[in-house]
């Protein structure tokens, strides 16, 4: 069996990145996608759905220096169920409301636009610039 899930939205924070006692990197964020469309009431109708991402290794590395809040990305993996409901995570939030949480253990992430704050000098890599001037540039290679 196989399963593979491709978001594509923008995220509601700065990623959190962490080391494991091994010394490996993890980076979580949060990437909220968002679908419009007119209700049979002819209204605008907007829903909104978060998502949990969580990135390993030297990809980790690379979305904790260019990614920031309100920056698009392409994500790409698998969901993590819930160990004890096997779905989504579910919660109750301070209002009293039931929420649903989805987790997306990435092993893609592709950074999409620019930077929000639209600084020139906070931009991303480009294939030049992240590769070493003595090795040619391998697409695979370049962190976005």
């Amino acid at each position: 069996m196989f399963q593979k899930v491709t978001i594509v939205g923008n995220l509601g924070g700065d990623p959190d990145l962490r080391f494991l006692p091994s010394g490996d990197p993890v980076c979580n964020f949060n990437v909220a996608t968002n679908r419009k469309w007119t209700g049979g009431d002819g209204q605008p109708v907007e829903e909104t759905v978060w998502f949990r991402v969580t990135v390993w290794g030297k990809q980790a590395e690379s979305c904790n220096n260019y990614l920031s809040k309100g920056r698009q990305v392409l994500c790409e993996g698998r969901l993590t169920p819930d160990k004890e409901t096997g779905g989504p995570r579910i919660w109750t939030d301070n209002e009293g409301n039931a929420r649903a949480g989805f987790d997306l253990r990435a092993f893609e992430v592709k950074f999409l636009g620019g930077r929000q704050d639209g600084d020139p000098s906070s931009s991303s890599p480009t294939a030049a610039t992240s590769a070493p001037a003595a090795s040619p540039v391998i697409e695979d290679e370049i962190p976005f």
